[in-house]
């Protein structure tokens, strides 16, 4: 199957670049679709973030390199460390020991293989959804910046909804509803072209200088119905990219990905979720 071969050959690209600059643009054209979506898919997968996998495998090699006699300042160097303490804390945090316990031998280190993606059925669970073509509609709200690498976006979106919860924005929200889809939207606008941006906000035609606006693409959106806690969400997401989507004929399309929470209460959360979709060529 072709997401097979696509994640191979980022896992290759990687592997050939672990002591030069890996480019997420690079990623992102290998996987035919934005960076946000394949790290997405990636961690769902492998149960880690690209990042975190990056980064076992250069410290995985620089064991190697350390038991070969390389000096430590040059190991940091090569696996792109400007310090020896930098690289001492990375290599600790994953082998347990100091570099330089590794150079004076008799110690155990940490082996983390490279990757290889192989089809695994799945899905015995059936797994509902919808394909909908919905024009460009407007959503107001509030945003904070996603960086290119998803793991250092863990913090931010939970603690920017419960800001919203303090500080009465999502009340204020809810109010200005008036449009499709109607309720309380999580959204990740994180394509190729624009400054990533995770907004809470809803769909509407009001005005309310209070609030940023942006306009989500006409698109296709693959849209599955759920309920639970938040962790719900989580657990439906992961099925979505690791089930329905590498088999469905779709791939992702060039939009948003949105969470709507129709009922928002975390512990019986009513939500769908969207998935930009188009059809594979």
């Amino acid at each position: 199957m072709e997401w097979i071969e696509r994640f191979n050959n980022v896992i290759n690209y990687i592997e050939e670049n672990l002591t030069q600059q890996i480019e997420y643009e690079e990623i992102a054209k290998i996987a035919c679709c934005s960076s946000y979506h394949f790290q997405r898919m990636f961690a769902y997968m492998v149960g880690i973030p690209l990042s975190e996998y990056i980064r076992k495998r250069k410290i995985s090699l620089a064991a190697v390199d350390l038991q070969s006699g390389e000096k430590v300042i040059d190991v940091a160097g090569k696996y792109g460390y400007n310090s020896p303490t930098a690289f001492n804390r990375a290599f600790q945090s994953i082998h347990g020991i100091s570099p330089s316990a590794v150079k004076r031998g008799n110690v155990y280190v940490k082996s983390f293989p490279r990757l290889s993606f192989k089809l695994v059925v799945k899905g015995v669970e059936e797994l509902n959804y919808r394909i909908e073509t919905k024009e460009a509609f407007r959503i107001i709200g509030v945003s904070a910046p996603l960086s290119k690498e998803l793991e250092k976006n863990f913090s931010v979106v939970p603690q920017m909804w419960q800001d919203c919860i303090d500080n009465g924005t999502l009340e204020r929200l809810s109010k200005m509803v008036s449009a499709s889809p109607s309720g309380l939207l999580g959204i990740s606008v994180c394509n190729n072209e624009e400054q990533w941006k995770y907004y809470i906000a809803v769909a509407s035609s009001k005005e309310n200088p209070e609030f940023e606006e942006y306009m989500v693409p006409t698109t296709a959106w693959a849209i599955f119905p759920g309920s639970g806690t938040n962790q719900s969400v989580q657990e439906l997401e992961r099925r979505i990219y690791t089930e329905w989507l590498p088999a469905s004929g779709y791939e992702y399309g060039n939009a948003p990905d949105i969470e709507v929470y129709i009922n928002p209460d975390p512990k019986n959360t009513v939500f769908e979720v969207w998935v930009p979709v188009k059809k594979k060529a």
